[in-house]
């Protein structure tokens, strides 16, 4: 480095760093003028001074910033970047605007916000780690290796004339530029799909570009569509999936193979809603000498689809038939499942029928599945079905017979399941009813009618049937099983039935006897607290298994579902079980990751139809909170944990939450009475309690958001501390 040093005379001194050994000059950053060196003249007339060499001129100064110099220089410049660390990493976002850098071994690196301006969440790069002055690490971003972000939903908004859109991405909430070559007439307020179309690597200025325009808040149905593109669920069929249908239908002929046995002759009738056109089974029953036999016809798709077929694998990637509120996604092509297949009404149609003996005390007897060809005498509604049950009609005379029988057999076995299962209690239905704007007009509430309760017996019965065959003959599934009590909540369970039910405090809740001791206490016994509902939060789901396995919440050591293969894939999947072992097959068409697959496309399709009816509410409740003044709801709540509760509106069924952390007093949660205590108030499971609705909060799927109402939930003095709690408390 030169320095001037006055009379035109210049300097050049090494420049060291801190702490290394050729500097002595303690509390420097710097150190351009090391100590203990002695002035001496060279035979140039330059002479040295303290360390550095002092010039006659500029031009002799930088001649004589030689090679030696130069070596210096790059030497410290190399040790610099030799205490730098590089590595890969994956970016991990945050609801802030600063992030982490998480390298392979594990490690998280803080990311500054300027950096993350130049990456997306998951993004994989290279990042430099280095030590700041106030010796904190940070990761600096180098260079991208990856970027998984493809395309996105999201909503267009304006900044001056400029159009942006906002991602609904849950770690990416920064605006991106849409470049007007790239809007494709896009508008504020739309709602659309998206694709990256400039990374923001290089100058931390990202871009996108409108693939499509899904709609916005005028577009009849937008909660709907809006959810199908985020969760990315199949509107439409491949056109070699419409070839193969084309084909298959104009080509099969499952009624002509001689394997089929022709049970045209027995009476067979569907109980469904009015519209229903995908039908997929048909009832029927007959005296026996010590019972009943009942007669369960299936659809049979898989005498038309393939196991192999391109139309197979759309099937499997969708999973199940999305219903949302005024509008369905089939699971088979609509030609299939409403016409081909579908049980319809004076047709004859290849089934699987469960043909199971039914004693008279409910009992499950011996069954076999049929290949067969049926003919359905009637389609019937529930409503009619049931207005017959109850001696309030006479239309369906003409089908008293099987529908007598049908009657005796529900009896029956829903009598042996009180006594041995366990039934689940009814609960309050309601039907929305929507107007042309596919918005909420009203809601209705219902009860659960005979019919269905019919119906409902007929399934589960071939569904254990369908379960005991597979177990009986080694086929890997696909199982239905519930483990009941979460496994790490064993211990925790124990706890909580010593506190609250001593007497069945012993029973073992990892055997099917033991659980369904445990759970028959809890719904029958009387006790101020609500322990049938506490114990739900310590209960696992139900999950699909390739190896049998006991199904908790139903008290049976085995179940799984066949009863819908025009709607749901795991049935479909048991159908070509099935049908394998009755062919002498090897029955392989299920796997673990088959299974996982499947799950996971399940889980999806509930999270876009939760969206999507989270959203109608939210605008329902809206709109109900804005006809009048101090509108308010009366609920009851339904779960509650350590933030607030959520409670369950009386009159229509939605739901909401209520957050007590912005609550100026504070409360506690006691997950063993499932309440929370303030100094003034509680709140409890079950409880009842007045709300007025505020707001969605669209960053937790639309979940609506409830405020108390003045009052609610107010402790009683201690001397009425036994009364029981007024409404509204």
């Amino acid at each position: 480095m030169a320095i001037p040093v006055g009379a035109g005379y210049f300097r050049v001194v090494p420049i060291i760093k801190p702490g290394s050994p050729a500097c002595q000059c303690p509390g420097e950053k710097w150190c351009a003028n090391p100590p203990g060196n002695t002035d001496v003249t060279d035979t140039a007339g330059n002479f040295r001074y303290d360390g550095g060499l002092v010039f006659k001129n500029l031009e002799v100064a930088r001649s004589m910033l030689n090679q030696d110099s130069l070596s210096q220089l790059k030497g410290l410049k190399s040790q610099m970047e030799a205490e730098k660390e590089r590595a890969e990493a994956l970016i991990k976002g945050t609801q802030n605007r600063y992030g982490f850098a998480v390298l392979d071994d594990g490690r998280e690196i803080f990311i500054p916000p300027d950096e993350m301006l130049k990456v997306f969440p998951d993004d994989r790069v290279l990042v430099c780690i280095r030590p700041t002055k106030d010796n904190k690490t940070i990761a600096e971003v180098e260079k991208l290796v990856a970027s998984p972000l493809g395309d996105f939903t999201g909503r267009c908004v304006r900044k001056g004339k400029a159009i942006f859109v906002e991602p609904d991405l849950q770690q990416l909430r920064r605006w991106l530029f849409i470049p007007p070559h790239a809007r494709n007439g896009v508008k504020e307020g739309d709602y659309v799909r998206c694709a990256i179309l400039r990374h923001p690597i290089r100058d931390g200025k990202p871009q996108a570009k409108v693939q499509a325009v899904i709609g916005n808040d005028d577009t009849p149905g937008i909660e709907n569509l809006y959810s199908m593109a985020k969760y990315r669920l199949a509107t439409e069929w491949s056109n070699s999936s419409k070839r193969e249908v084309e084909r298959l239908v104009a080509e099969r002929r499952p009624l002509e193979t001689g394997t089929r046995r022709d049970l045209t002759d027995l009476e067979f009738i569907s109980i469904d809603t009015v519209k229903t056109q995908d039908i997929d089974d048909a009832l029927y029953a007959e005296i026996s000498s010590d019972g009943w036999t009942l007669f369960v016809a299936i659809a049979d798709p898989t005498a038309y689809i393939d196991a192999d077929s391109e139309l197979h694998k759309d099937i499997a990637s969708r999973g199940a038939s999305v219903y949302f509120h005024g509008d369905v996604l089939p699971m088979l092509p609509e030609q299939l499942s409403q016409d081909t297949c579908a049980l319809s009404e004076g047709a004859d149609r290849p089934a699987l029928v469960c043909k199971v003996a039914i004693s008279d005390s409910g009992e499950v007897g011996e069954f076999e599945f049929i290949e067969a060809t049926v003919r359905s005498r009637g389609k019937l509604s529930y409503y009619g079905v049931d207005r017959y049950l109850s001696g309030q009609g006479e239309e369906l005379m003409s089908h008293a017979t099987p529908l007598e029988a049908l009657y005796q057999v529900f009896r029956a076995l829903r009598a042996n399941r009180e006594a041995h299962g366990l039934v689940m209690e009814d609960r309050k239905e309601y039907r929305w009813i929507l107007n042309d704007k596919k918005q909420i007009e009203t809601i209705e509430p219902y009860e659960k009618l005979l019919s269905h309760k019919l119906v409902e017996e007929c399934m589960i019965a071939a569904n254990r049937c369908a379960a005991s065959y597979l177990r009986e003959q080694g086929a890997n599934g696909p199982f239905v099983i519930h483990p009941g009590i979460r496994a790490d909540r064993i211990e925790e369970a124990r706890k909580f039935l010593a506190m609250h039910a001593p007497a069945v405090a012993e029973a073992d809740p990892t055997t099917v006897s033991g659980y369904r001791e445990i759970m028959l206490c809890l719904s029958q016994q009387e006790h101020k607290l609500p322990l049938r509902g506490m114990i739900n939060r310590l209960l696992t789901r139900a999950e699909l298994s390739c190896t049998p396995g006991a199904h908790m919440g139903m008290a049976l050591d085995a179940y799984t579902n066949c009863t819908s293969p025009l709607r749901k894939y795991v049935d479909f999947l048991v159908h070509l079980q099935i049908k394998a072992l009755i062919h002498q097959q090897t029955a392989d068409k299920v796997n673990p990751q088959v299974l996982a697959t499947l799950a996971e496309r399940l889980q999806n399709t509930r999270a876009a139809t939760q969206q999507a009816e989270r959203w109608l509410a939210g605008k329902y409740l809206a709109k109900l909170a804005s006809s009048g003044e101090n509108v308010t709801f009366k609920g009851r709540i339904s779960h509650v944990n350590s933030s607030g509760f959520t409670a369950r509106l009386e009159d229509s069924g939605l739901e909401g939450f209520v957050d007590l952390r912005k609550d100026p007093e504070k409360f506690s949660y006691d997950k063993w009475t499932a309440s929370l205590t303030s100094t003034t108030r509680k709140f409890q499971l079950e409880q009842t309690v007045e709300l007025s609705f505020q707001a969605v909060d669209e960053a937790s799927s639309y979940r609506a958001m409830f405020a108390l109402t003045p009052g609610c939930g107010l402790k009683p003095p201690k001397n009425d501390v036994e009364k029981p709690p007024q409404e509204g408390s």
